[in-house]
């Protein structure tokens, strides 16, 4: 990969309504091999942490989850020198304990996608990623620090099932989620955390919970999830996931102390 001039640390996937937490911010438009991201990158400073924000859907949400140029997203964030992914996500809860407003910081994901482009090593080369522990252990633990420090509802874990989109699902698939054991149901956090990972650098999933899918087996008061009813909580919770991600860029040390650089040691075939 042919590199810019080196101008951001760390990426965050999000629309313009976090521009206001950098300083100076300005717009630049990358090419890659995998045409164009999502939309032009903003740059800026927080606290001598050189930043990169993209929204992952488009500035004007134009990409559904199953369009969004992954490939292309990830490259131009490496290209720009990003080390660090922080990736807000609106999801739904799969269990009662997991409530609307609240933060999950995922652990583990479940692929029920299916023709996204999601891998750079397509050949000649071939590359098998270790996928055992997904996301990287620093960025989640500076996540739990944060929501401890912020004292908002968390959980520290859980899995998030991945679905085509864009539609919802249906009762019987819900049901079935549910039944697995998965907490978290989401339409974008694949391929980009494995994206992500091929490319070495550091990525964390922080699902906002919106709704709770088709609703509950037992609670015949939770209606099933519309589109209306995620926008109405995730802009009620906004502001909590802003503080949020100016905490954990606060918290997150000014230099990698994982083993994500080396993730692809003696994967090569």
């Amino acid at each position: 990969m042919t590199s810019l001039k080196y101008k951001a640390d760390i990426g965050i996937f999000g629309g313009s309504g976090f521009y206001e937490l950098i300083s100076k911010a300005r717009k630049i438009e990358i090419n890659t091999p995998f045409g164009k991201p999502s939309a032009k990158i903003t740059l800026g400073n927080y606290q001598g942490k050189k930043v990169a924000f993209l929204p992952r859907h488009g500035e004007k949400h134009e990409y559904p989850p199953h369009k969004v140029p992954y490939r292309a997203n990830l490259w131009a964030f490496k290209k720009i020198g990003v080390k660090q992914i922080i990736a807000p996500c609106a999801s739904g809860s799969l269990t009662p304990k997991i409530k609307p407003g609240d933060f999950v910081i995922c652990d583990q994901f479940v692929d029920r996608t299916w023709g996204r482009n999601d891998t750079f090593f397509d050949g000649p080369k071939v590359i098998h990623t270790p996928m055992a522990d997904p996301y990287c252990p620093i960025l989640r633990k500076t996540a739990i620090q944060a929501c401890d420090i912020l004292k908002i509802p968390y959980h520290q874990e859980g899995t998030i099932v991945v679905i085509q989109g864009p539609r919802f699902s249906t009762r019987a698939e819900s049901k079935w989620f549910q039944s697995q054991g998965w907490q978290v149901v989401n339409m974008t956090a694949y391929p980009e955390m494995v994206l992500a990972r091929e490319l070495q650098m550091c990525y964390i999933n922080v699902a906002l919970i919106t709704d709770y899918d088709t609703g509950l087996e037992g609670y015949q008061d939770v209606k099933p999830v519309s589109a209306a009813e995620v926008l109405k909580v995730f802009q009620k919770n906004n502001q909590k996931l802003k503080s949020l991600l100016i905490t954990i860029l606060k918290l997150l040390p000014h230099r990698r102390i994982c083993n994500c650089i080396r993730i692809l040691d003696n994967a090569t075939i």
